[in-house]
């Protein structure tokens, strides 16, 4: 097993403001306690839909310096801009061009699902969607995966496992270019149907030659 890794039960021990906690310091947040879901990270996506101008909606991801490029608009910085924020100034600025804009903003989660799953991959979600919902969004755990054994992996190295499907991305600390890793079942599990069977076919040919 991969060495230094944190439970979930670990992670709990240390307070349950524990990620939240290392996310505030991280991202900003003011003493007004703005969740960590109203900002965006570089490698984040922003998710934009404005009613009735497909052409301007989109998913636009974050650049390394915090800023998204979007179309009529070019350049716009985001990092340390809560999202309520971010979308008050892109209505602002959309009103020059457009009459009456109705804008719907998301943050996106960009993360990898990897491991026993059937369409491994790189998927956006929502930071409140559980872990089992990014499995889902995999095509589900093949017939060797196991979502009891869940891990998360950040620049190669796992961090936190023993974690819940039920577990939203948020409360785990994930970040966009993070790995959901779905590890296999046992030996036993994968392969008790055929133990069993041979075991039954080896007693009945006993039982057959005794007789």
């Amino acid at each position: 097993m991969f060495p230094s890794i944190l439970t979930i039960g670990s992670l709990m021990s240390l307070g349950s403001g524990a990620v939240l906690a290392q996310e505030t310091s991280a991202h900003g947040l003011s003493s007004r306690g703005t969740s960590v879901t109203s900002y965006l990270l570089p490698g984040d996506a922003l998710q934009i839909r404005i009613w009735l101008e497909p052409d301007l909606s989109g998913d636009f991801v974050v650049d390394e310096e915090g800023v998204v490029t979007l179309p009529m608009l070019g350049r716009i910085p985001t990092i340390d801009v809560p999202v309520p924020e971010l979308r008050g100034q892109l209505l602002e600025m959309y009103r020059v061009e457009l009459r009456n804009p109705s804008i719907t903003i998301t943050p996106v989660r960009r993360v990898y699902v990897l491991g026993e799953v059937n369409r491994p991959g790189l998927y956006g979600l929502d930071p409140t969607a559980s872990l089992a919902s990014a499995v889902a969004l995999a095509g589900g755990a093949n017939r060797d995966g196991d979502l009891r054994k869940l891990s998360l992996v950040r620049d190669g190295e796992p961090f936190l496992s023993g974690i819940e499907p039920t577990t939203d991305l948020l409360s785990t600390g994930v970040r966009s270019g993070d790995q959901i890793f779905v590890d296999r079942r046992g030996w036993w599990e994968r392969n008790q149907n055929f133990v069993v069977t041979s075991v039954l076919g080896v007693a009945g040919i006993v039982v057959a030659v005794i007789r």
